[in-house]
Formats: C-alpha cells, structure tokens, sequence
C-alpha cells in the first residue's frame, strides 16, 4: 500500500490535469451537440480524478505519509489543501454550464454557446490550470521540509 497509494495520486494528478486540458482545447462557440457530450465526459473524468486525488491525498495525510502532525505544522500544507478546495470551488462553474448545455441539447432547444460565454468558461479552466500547476510545487516544498 505505502508504493500504491502514492502511485494512484499521481495517476489522478495526472488525469485530473489531462483532463483540464482537454476541456481547454474542446472548449469552444458554438459546439455540436456531439462535442457538448464529449466534453461532459471529459469533465466526468475530472471529477473522477479529482475524487481519486482527494481520496489518496488523505490516505497519504493519515495512513500512509510522514504522519498527520507533520503536515499539520506546516503552512504550505494549509495553503495546498486551499488552493485544492478553490479547485474544486472553480471547476463547479464549467461543470454546471457543461450539463446544462448537454440538457438543453437533449430537450431540443439550442444552447448559448457564444464567445462570451465560451471565454468565461475558459477563465475559470485556466484559473484551475494555473492552481494545478501551482500545487505539485507546494507538495515537493512540503516534503522537502520546506515551511516546517
């Protein structure tokens, strides 16, 4: 468990910033009703990611790593677990316009998939991208001792 459990964050890590990307790239105006579904995948696939992150994360914090006081002491932890729950906090806003434009496909009415409104949803992925890239430099910091 102590080779799996690492093993599996990073694979969420992994999959979780894939799947960011992703949703960046197809992101765009005027999406098919075809390309809406795919980008719901996607953003499944983050949820999924960002479930496995959070699970593995806290078999880590408790099970699994240098111990919970260690972390605990550490002000860089506190500022990775913030920056993690604004991810989460940020990447509801896509979602819920995903869904809903996947829904009202499915109702036969034609979604308002603008440039304004395709640009906003992109602000929040980049937003979410910046944070992921900004997280993995907190976790090497923090297992190097760093703010301890």
């Amino acid at each position: 468990m102590y080779i799996l459990i690492p093993y599996l964050h990073f694979i969420g890590i992994m999959a979780l910033m894939g799947s960011l990307i992703t949703e960046h790239l197809f992101l765009k105006p005027g999406l098919s009703k075809a390309q809406v579904k795919s980008l719901t995948t996607v953003d499944l696939i983050y949820g999924i990611a960002a479930i496995l992150v959070l699970i593995t994360g806290l078999l880590r914090w408790f099970l699994y790593g240098k111990g919970s006081d260690y972390y605990l002491i550490n002000p860089l932890f506190h500022a990775k677990l913030t920056l993690f729950v604004v991810l989460g906090v940020l990447s509801v806003f896509p979602t819920l316009k995903f869904l809903k434009w996947k829904r009202q496909y499915k109702n036969g009415e034609s979604p308002d998939i603008s440039e304004k409104v395709v640009k906003r949803q992109l602000m929040f992925i980049r937003i979410e991208l910046l944070i992921m890239a900004v997280i993995p430099l907190l976790a090497v910091m923090i297992a190097r001792g760093t703010g301890n």
